[in-house]
């Protein structure tokens, strides 16, 4: 698999809620902090939106889609200026019953989900992830995320057989269109990071290597001809884009790779040793035990703390 689908992979995205919102008229929400990712698109009408902590509102148009990040307080309302409102009344009314209204809807309806993720590696994603990333709906890229967003929509207002699956799969394809849209609007001014790096044609080549082959003996120079550079020219760039060395970016994919491996399966540690390029089992122990604070066998017992990023 490519990086984006390898690290997508081991946060097993989980969709826990997908929901409408038709408004009408002066309204204001103030929806708090929350774990995992949120997203929404405004199918009719047009509404703003701030995140705590930034100035600069956003103003959302019609067939515009948005990310929050996890942790983020995010005020939404057809007027900044307006106090916001505790927006409980709304949650209760999705729960249950799909789609809350307010003031009578018909002239704002917004779609919304949220999604978890089931491993302990998620920092690796929202770590690497702005607080707010918003697609232009009149941008070409979004005709995906746009289909998607009328198929959920539907779902929500005439619930059919299998529709559960059915809102959780385009959940996730559009978390993945998303991510998708924004590492190619990724500049060089980006923050430093494995997104910012998978977005550099010839470091992102280099990181498709090290996910495809994760046990091969990987030196500077074999990865820098992959990468199509001179070493030190891969070199330097590699830590401007990734914030890390190429190495170091190595042994923690190899530690993400092995503590899932560790706690989701069966096998031996030194087979996971082995099959990740070491040596021996002694020097596999070693290196997991100063990324991860634990020896293996610890850690498969529930034991350890995660590095927080690659």
């Amino acid at each position: 698999m490519d990086p984006l689908s390898d690290v997508l992979s081991l946060l097993k995205p989980q969709s826990q809620l997908y929901a409408g919102f038709d408004v009408a008229g002066e309204w204001s929400f103030a929806f708090p902090a929350h774990d995992g990712i949120k997203f929404a698109a405004a199918l009719r009408g047009s509404c703003w939106g701030r995140v705590a902590g930034q100035d600069a509102p956003i103003r959302f148009d019609e067939g515009d889609c948005f990310l929050v990040n996890r942790g983020c307080r995010f005020v939404m309302a057809s007027d900044l200026a307006l106090a916001p409102d505790d927006p409980s009344h709304l949650l209760e009314a999705v729960v249950r019953d799909g789609i809350a209204v307010h003031n009578g809807g018909g002239e704002q309806f917004l779609v919304s989900g949220k999604v978890n993720f089931d491993s302990h590696h998620a920092a690796l994603l929202f770590d690497a992830l702005p607080p707010l990333i918003k697609v232009p709906g009149a941008s070409p890229q979004a005709a995906v995320l746009r289909w998607a967003l009328e198929q959920l929509a539907s779902e929500l207002r005439s619930p059919g057989p299998g529709g559960a699956l059915v809102s959780t799969h385009l959940v996730h394809l559009m978390l993945v269109q998303i991510l998708r849209i924004h590492l190619g609007a990724l500049s060089c001014g980006a923050p430093a990071g494995w997104l910012s790096a998978l977005a550099d044609p010839r470091i992102g080549a280099a990181l498709g290597a090290i996910h495809s082959e994760p046990g091969r003996g990987w030196t500077l120079e074999a990865l820098a001809r992959v990468a199509g550079v001179s070493r030190t020219v891969f070199a330097q760039r590699f830590k401007a884009l990734a914030g890390t060395t190429v190495m170091n970016y190595l042994t923690r994919w190899r530690m993400h790779t092995a503590a899932e491996r560790l706690r989701s399966g069966d096998e031996s540690i030194s087979a996971i040793a082995f099959s990740l390029g070491y040596e021996s089992e002694s020097a596999f122990s070693t290196a997991f035990k100063r990324a991860m604070l634990c020896a293996p066998s610890q850690y498969r017992r529930g034991g350890g703390a995660l590095p927080l990023t690659v």
